[in-house]
């Protein structure tokens, strides 16, 4: 799981000091908005919000933009009407690719997507062509330096986790998504700091790169999330830590 736990924790990483803050709180705006639009605007009631709004918080968003975000959704206020997409692709060396994307322009995004995934040594596939590789899953990030072993694995199996793993220098712990919040809560409630924690599309296989392909593979991830419309990109690639970190 290498490649994929890594990729998160430099993407959260990333975002507590990226310069485009802008973009991330964008693109946190447009979650909150759908998950409103298609589940209402009680936090309490509606998973996909609570999650949104708790990404928002801990992302410093001020709690004006989350409240007019969440307005927008439920009709109180003006707003565009965002529709959710997948789309499925392959990256370098056969990376198997999951895209989750909002859009009120669905013919604009799949067209500059494509585009992406050509310029950067991918290509689209169909609808279920990788699909079937990747499990919904809670997912949770926790370095080694901020917990215990035994102490992590009770916390969180009592909480609900399906799994816990050692991946190096981090623990990774896997739930259902309906046990997600729970487990959520009973790390937080321990003060064990999280490096990655969301709902994530978790791969079942991994592809090995190494060299140009790996370096290729990031530069593609990079310009995938980079796009406007694009709230989050899973893959299937493994690659080893000393390229991740020269290569973010």
């Amino acid at each position: 799981m290498s490649g994929h736990s890594k990729w998160s924790s430099i993407k959260h990483k990333k975002a507590a000091t990226d310069s485009k803050r802008g973009r991330i709180f964008t693109r946190l705006i447009k979650e909150m908005t759908a998950a409103a639009r298609m589940g209402g605007g009680d936090v309490e009631a509606n998973p996909r919000l609570r999650l949104a709004v708790a990404t928002a918080k801990a992302a410093n968003m001020p709690a004006d933009n989350i409240k007019r975000a969440i307005m927008r959704g439920t009709g109180e206020l003006p707003g565009v009407s965002y529709e959710d997409v997948n789309y499925e692709g392959y990256g370098p060396g056969g990376v198997a690719i999951f895209i989750h994307v909002l859009t009120d322009n669905r013919n604009r995004t799949v067209a500059e997507i494509r585009h992406t995934l050509s310029k950067n040594g991918g290509n689209l596939g169909e609808t279920g062509s990788v699909g079937w590789m990747f499990h919904r899953k809670g997912y949770f990030v926790v370095e080694k330096s901020a917990a215990e072993e035994d102490k992590l694995m009770e916390i969180a199996l009592s909480a609900g986790a399906d799994d816990m793993r050692d991946d190096g220098e981090s623990f990774e712990i896997f739930s259902s998504p309906e046990s997600f919040d729970a487990v959520k809560s009973a790390l937080e409630k321990a003060k064990i700091a999280l490096a990655a924690c969301e709902v994530s599309m978790v791969p079942q296989n991994h592809v090995k790169l190494e060299g140009k392909s790996a370096q290729t593979m990031l530069k593609l991830m990079e310009a995938l999330e980079e796009h406007e419309d694009v709230q989050n990109v899973w893959a299937n690639f493994d690659i080893d830590e000393a390229e991740m970190q020269e290569a973010s």
